[in-house]
Parts: C-alpha cells; structure tokens; sequence
C-alpha cells in the first residue's frame, strides 16, 4: 500500500453515535470498474443490483480482555483451539489503553479473577501470541470479568453491545466482525425489498494482528448447507461482508468454483497470488498499513485500485478501525 503510516486524522476514536451519527450514516467509497464514488451506507441498497448475495458474518463479539489479578497486565482471550487449549495476547496497562507485553515466558501462570488461572505453554508467534492452558470455563469467565478489546484510538471504554452487529447470533469473536457495523433493521429490509439476498456464515475472529505476514493462526468457521445452496444459485454477484466472510466462504469453496457446506479451523490466507474462488465484492473498513487484510483486498480489487481508493479516503477525510467508514469493493 501507498500509506506508510496513518494519519491520527484519519482514526474514529469513538462509535458514530457518539459523534452524532447513527449507524448507518457512516460514509461509503465506491470502487467498481476504476471509478470512484462517495455515498452515505443507507445508499447501498442503490448501488447493488437484484440477485446480489451479502455474504454476512453471523458472529458475536464477547468481552475478551481479562485483567490479570495483582499486575498492571491483561490477557486477550484471542481463539479456542480444537485440543480445547486457547491462543492469547499478553498486553499491559497504559493508562487509557493497552500496549503489547512481550516478557512472558513458557510455563509462566498468570491469575485471573475468581481464582482462575491462564499458564503459557508455548510461543504461537514471535513474541506476541501464545498457546495456553486455562483452568477454568472461558465463556463465564469473560462474561463474568471480561471487557471488550480496546486499543489505544479509543480513549474510553464503551460497553459491550457497541461491538455487535446486527447479525450477531453466536458469540466467539474477540474483535467484532465490523464490517457489518453499519447494517440496521431499515437497510436490510431496503435490501430485501431490493432483491439482493444474504446469506450467512461464522467465523470467530480472533485477536488482530498489526503485522503483515504473522503466521496465520486458525479460527473456527462454518458454512451450511443453505449458504452453500444460494452462493451456488445466485443470479447476481457475490459480496463478503468483512474479511471474516471471505475467509469463511473461500474456506468452504473447491478449486472448481462450488461451495459446500463445511466446518472447523481455517488458517486460510487470501493473496494476490491465491486470488478468490466465489467472491466479487467486498463491503470491508479501511486496514491500517501492513495489516495483512490488505493482500486480501488486493485480490479482490487489484492493487492500483486499492491504492487509489485509500488515497482519496485518505484525501477525503474517511475515518479508519471499527468505529469508521466502509469502502465497497467490486471486481
């Protein structure tokens, strides 16, 4: 990508309805066939077609960040694995926010409140990520004790239902899938009454990674029958809602094209060089230079249309991370 850093202009540091802006009135950039356009989300039922298929990650987002009882440090709950171990980020208090806490060490255990116990077993990726053994429920234990992630562009914390979407039906994700913030009852009833059809997928999201090319971490995903069933009929294009959707449904899609229902861990990366097999669009945020959701975008859009489409975003005062603005993506 062309951006190197991110201007601080450029970050939401709160929910739009914090900053007088429902839900859905947060800005769109429109990137098909070269051009570029600027609209409001309540436009997006205008600019798809009948027959479209919104691929929507159905995925809750839970309070994943624990404190840690006695030190200034807390832990990202990030990803259950399949032997029932779990994947976490060690980070620490800096006042407003955390920061990344690179000292831990194999066969150190950390306390959590209510005499639970996480234990690092070994390093998952270089310095940041951790395979863990946990002592204790974890979904009582973040329900119980756990707060939303926060990172340092947001000042305050907000509760919890502001991480959810409109989709939000199985809680696992440690970030909120969100790039279906902006969905509201009365634009997917507009989207309804206008032909275009949705169909659903899971993904639980894991904790997110600042680097480009950290080593890919598994995450759990499904893909029904049903889902299969309307990607593979639909008469229109194909559009992920978010990065989580896309990894969802090409997890679940063959060489040849054909969808099938499936489920389990996918460590699935999606590049230039893999392309995509099922997908033509992409309604996602904006990413942060070297986050590695970029190549992702590059193979969906290209990379010359990317580039331009952050430049103007940049230029036009478009605002970054989960609290920000989407940008619509067509092949």
């Amino acid at each position: 990508m062309m951006l190197d850093t991110l201007p601080p202009t450029s970050e939401a540091h709160e929910p739009p309805e914090a900053r007088g802006v429902p839900r859905d009135g947060v800005r769109l950039l429109k990137a098909e066939a070269g051009e570029l356009g600027h609209h409001r989300f309540t436009d997006l039922p205008d600019l798809l077609r009948p027959g479209d298929v919104l691929v929507v990650n159905t995925s809750a987002t839970v309070a994943a960040a624990v404190p840690v009882t006695g030190k200034r440090l807390a832990v990202h709950f990030s990803t259950e694995l399949e032997d029932g171990r779990w994947l976490v980020e060690l980070r620490r208090d800096a006042g407003k926010a955390t920061l990344p806490y690179p000292d831990g060490a194999p066969g150190q255990v950390y306390p959590l409140p209510g005499g639970a116990t996480v234990t690092l077993d070994e390093p998952f990726s270089d310095r940041r990520l951790w395979t863990s053994t946990v002592d204790s429920d974890v979904t009582a234990l973040l329900n119980r004790y756990g707060r939303p992630i926060r990172y340092g562009y947001v000042p305050r914390q907000w509760p919890l239902e502001y991480y959810q979407t409109v989709f939000a039906t199985h809680p696992g994700s440690a970030e909120m899938p969100s790039a279906a913030r902006p969905f509201t009852d009365r634009v997917v009833t507009r989207l309804v009454a206008a032909g275009v059809q949705f169909a659903p997928v899971l993904l639980h999201t894991g904790v997110a990674s600042p680097e480009a090319h950290e080593r890919p971490y598994p995450e759990r995903f499904a893909v029904s029958d049903a889902t299969a069933h309307v990607v593979n009929r639909a008469a229109g294009r194909i559009i992920a809602v978010g990065t989580t959707a896309v990894r969802a449904l090409e997890s679940a899609t063959g060489r040849d094209g054909v969808v099938r229902a499936a489920h389990g861990w996918t460590d699935l990366v999606v590049t230039p060089e893999r392309g995509v097999r099922r997908i033509d669009g992409l309604l996602t945020g904006f990413h942060e230079p070297r986050a590695s959701h970029l190549d992702m975008l590059a193979a969906i859009a290209g990379t010359d249309l990317l580039d331009r489409c952050y430049a103007e975003a940049v230029r036009e005062g478009y605002l970054w991370h989960e609290f920000g603005d989407v940008n619509l993506l067509l092949k």
